[in-house]
């Protein structure tokens, strides 16, 4: 997928989009993590595209292991799409 497109995406992203794609995927998380891992989204999106595994190295020692583990699926499900 064209990275100019997801770049443009997640501009626009909102707190309210990331909650709605936790609860539609049927994935339970804090708020605290929730704010941690938008924060990631909005901050080091462009970081994650160089080099994913150092970032998401990163988040897991700031989020709960049940969170990490979700994101991990969501990496694997769509690492595809982002290479």
């Amino acid at each position: 997928m064209n990275k100019l497109l997801i770049y443009e995406y997640i501009n626009r992203l909102r707190y309210d989009d990331v909650v709605n794609f936790c609860n539609y995927m049927g994935i339970s998380i804090s708020s605290s993590d929730l704010d941690i891992v938008y924060s990631y989204i909005k901050n080091d999106y462009k970081r994650f595209f160089k080099n994913p595994m150092d970032v998401l190295e990163e988040i897991k020692t700031k989020v709960s292991n049940n969170t990490f583990i979700e994101i991990m699926k969501l990496y694997d499900k769509y690492k595809s799409k982002i290479s």
